[in-house]
């Protein structure tokens, strides 16, 4: 029997925000534990939330950036559970309400564009953090994350497979760094999501039981539980077997999930509007001004890249799927405008260097921009060559200094004297007349023989064009 995969994700991007949704603490990670709170965020009697107008901007932005329909009114609603990390025993949320509904992204998997549907986007503040002690019997609830800005993002369930899963969480990713409106780092919880899957037998419209993946903050990580999830549901249902709805973590050391509770039936949050909250009323004017301040996103820079610098589309994806990278390139291309050349150069170079051993941002990069455009006009000058580049590369990325210190300190400019590089030559030819007679009788791949013992000579600073031709005329 054939199986559909049916997953929906609900993603949450902590907003890059100053002070926190409700209250004037500082959303500052790291800080030593409870002391970025204050009576309201921790939920003392009495105190009054004031909701920071940045959160709903930042919510704007990212609703238009996804075609979203926002809702000129929408409300924020108290959503009612208890855990120690809760300090009012209740989450401030949107409910029926929301900032923005019904929109849409476009992923590409494997040359084919999927659209996910977005159920809706809406405002909340996130909940503390429990610490729990593996040699004690007792956990520590740490709440400086408390009121800290947060949208829930929550797609439909239109992704068919884990590697869509994983290009629309991209997708995502990339959209709130474009609007700097999230850090995006998924160490630190920025960016993280809750997975739900089914499987059906295919042409089936009714859904199969779901499970539910919980606080995912890994691209790889939520493609490989996805995949653990798609074997072990299948394997169940061909022996006869049901699915159990339960929530689930990934156990990334062994490669496999793990029950956390059963959840047969939804929870009742028992929503109600929040007294203490008058509901957002969003106008045309304010509407307007956060869609002009909107930057270009990701799909735009790509076909501008690929129209405008003539990259290749694959290229232009991979460079156009972080802004960081996206500006490292304009700034490289403005200084040398080879846009191919220096295409190449990120695409091998520069991204090997960054999948290293311990890997690296492109806004950690020790090489700017600017100091690889230098690189490259030097290639492109002749002051050196191209297999020299690399290892100046290679320099520039260990040191951080400049292409045209490292040159000179390591004396590794070009030799383009036609009477130094003769001498050497007429001394290669004449060690080789077996060579020599080889080339002659038509045998041209040779040449490669003789270039490779000029560059061993030269250390590899021979100009290798001249070197072809004046090799060309010697053996005439």
């Amino acid at each position: 029997m054939e199986f559909e995969t049916v997953i929906g994700l609900e993603v949450h991007a902590q907003l890059k925000t100053n002070s926190k949704i409700f209250c004037t603490c500082t959303t500052e990670f790291g800080r030593p534990p409870n002391s970025n709170t204050c009576p309201v965020c921790l939920g003392m009697p009495g105190v009054l939330p004031v909701l920071n107008k940045k959160v709903v901007e930042y919510a704007i932005k990212m609703s238009v950036a996804t075609n979203c329909a926002i809702n000129y009114r929408n409300q924020f609603a108290r959503k009612n559970y208890f855990y120690p990390d809760l300090p009012k025993g209740y989450q401030i949320s949107q409910f029926e309400l929301p900032i923005a509904e019904h929109g849409y992204v476009d992923i590409e998997v494997d040359g084919k564009i999927s659209r996910i549907g977005l159920t809706r986007i809406h405002m909340e503040e996130d909940a503390g953090k429990l610490i729990h002690d593996s040699h004690e019997p007792r956990s520590y609830v740490d709440l400086n994350r408390t009121g800290t800005p947060l949208i829930e993002i929550v797609s439909e369930p239109d992704i068919r497979s884990p590697r869509e899963a994983a290009a629309y969480l991209r997708k995502l990713h990339a959209i709130l760094r474009y609007l700097d409106i999230c850090d995006g780092n998924m160490q630190e919880g920025s960016f993280r999501c809750d997975a739900n899957i089914s499987l059906r037998p295919a042409g089936r419209d009714e859904f199969g039981t779901r499970t539910e993946l919980k606080n995912m903050n890994s691209f790889k990580n939520v493609q490989r539980a996805l995949e653990y999830e798609v074997r072990r549901q299948r394997d169940i249902l061909l022996d006869g077997g049901e699915i159990i709805q339960q929530t689930l973590l990934w156990d990334a050391d062994r490669n496999r999930t793990n029950p956390m509770r059963s959840k047969e039936e939804a929870h009742d949050y028992r929503y109600f509007p929040d007294p203490d909250l008058i509901p957002v009323v969003i106008d045309d004017a304010w509407l307007d001004q956060v869609k002009q301040s909107l930057p270009e996103l990701p799909e735009q820079k790509r076909a501008r890249f690929i129209d405008e610098f003539g990259l290749p589309a694959y290229d232009a994806e991979i460079i156009t799927s972080s802004r960081d990278l996206a500006e490292y390139f304009e700034t490289a291309e403005k200084i040398f405008p080879q846009p191919k050349k220096i295409s190449n150069w990120m695409m091998t170079e520069l991204m090997r260097e960054m999948k290293g051993e311990d890997g690296i941002n492109i806004s950690d990069c020790p090489v700017s921009p600017e100091n690889l455009a230098n690189l490259l006009i030097m290639i492109d000058k002749g002051a050196i060559s191209g297999k020299i580049g690399k290892t100046v590369f290679s320099e520039m990325m260990e040191s951080g200094k400049d292409p045209q210190t490292i040159v000179k300190e390591k004396n590794l400019v070009q030799m383009s004297d036609e009477s130094d590089l003769l001498k050497i030559i007429r001394e290669i030819l004449a060690d080789n007349p077996a060579q020599v007679t080889q080339f002659k009788e038509g045998k041209t791949k040779v040449m490669g023989f003789f270039i490779g013992r000029l560059m061993k000579k030269t250390k590899g600073k021979a100009n290798p064009k001249l070197a072809n031709q004046l090799f060309a005329q010697e053996l005439k």
